[in-house]
């Protein structure tokens, strides 16, 4: 078995964006710049978007964190959205969902330029995406593709079963693992919460990306021998060892599935970092092109 180190790989990005934008500033002095912006005071969201904060002085990009009430309206949310479209200097912005139940995330991420949209999620990116044209791609589906590409795993004619139809991870990696491209060409069955005979599809999977966001959902049964997982879920379990009370793990019971795969993401450590990697090239991108 071998695990695909999602962290390490990572740092190795990182070192990648940092050199790059180390030639930008030596070439027009220009530095991508990264906006966050958080609603509320969500302990997981803050930690997250620190994360970010932090990864952007990693690779010498800058950025600005804009914390907002929590009862703010969608209003003054999405005026602070227009903002930031408009300001030249900033290349990239994400707003860290979810957000508060009075405003709609599906306006709020309408209301983002998609030009600066570095999570992906924009319709404009999105419709992108599907149709192979160039475009930013969702932060988490790259990040995979990533691993995939670095690990020297090729899904061309394997059979993928993707667990899980969210529009941030299972329906978009479903589509980019299905195209005409190196890292793709695989044959597709996309499952979620009302898939029938769900053993008998996942025992299927030569590569099983399960995110369905239930801990330890995909069990050893469940998955054949040599089986290549790439486990995007983050789910919190109690665990009185452990000094907070609880521990992260994954949509796969790690320890009996590592024995039967051939390949396995940890987790942590194995797509959260991509993630956060991915959305610092989909910003160095977005400088560029706005260069170019």
């Amino acid at each position: 078995m071998i695990l695909i180190d999602g962290k390490l790989t990572s740092q190795i990005i990182k070192e990648e964006i940092a050199n790059s934008v180390a030639t930008i500033k030596k070439k027009n002095g220009k530095i991508p710049h990264l906006a966050a912006i958080i609603v509320g005071e969500d302990p997981a969201s803050k930690i997250y978007v620190n994360h970010k904060v932090k990864a952007c002085a990693q690779v010498g990009f800058n950025s600005t964190l804009i914390e907002l009430p929590i009862d703010i309206t969608e209003e003054q949310l999405l005026d602070e959205l227009e903002i930031l479209n408009k300001d030249t200097d900033i290349d990239g912005f994400i707003v860290q969902l979810p957000l508060p139940d009075h405003i709609d995330e599906q306006k709020v991420i309408m209301a983002v330029n998609p030009k600066k949209d570095i999570d992906g999620f924009h319709p404009v990116n999105i419709g992108k995406m599907t149709l192979e044209l160039p475009g930013i791609l969702p932060a988490t589906p790259y990040g995979i593709l990533e691993l995939l590409e670095r690990y020297k795993i090729e899904p061309s004619g394997k059979h993928v079963v993707v667990v899980g139809r969210s529009h941030i991870v299972g329906r978009p990696i479903s589509i980019l693992l299905s195209q005409k491209r190196e890292t793709g060409n695989a044959t597709v069955t996309l499952a979620h919460s009302r898939t029938k005979n769900l053993k008998e599809i996942t025992l299927q999977a030569d590569i099983l990306v399960a995110a369905i966001g239930k801990a330890n959902f995909i069990t050893a049964d469940m998955v054949k021998n040599d089986v290549i997982i790439i486990d995007v879920g983050t789910n919190s379990i109690p665990d009185t060892s452990r000094k907070s009370g609880h521990r992260l793990v994954g949509d796969v019971d790690f320890e009996r599935v590592s024995k039967k795969a051939s390949y396995i993401t940890p987790v942590p450590g194995g797509v959260g970092p991509m993630t956060i990697a991915m959305l610092l090239k989909n910003t160095l991108t977005a400088a560029q092109k706005k260069e170019a």
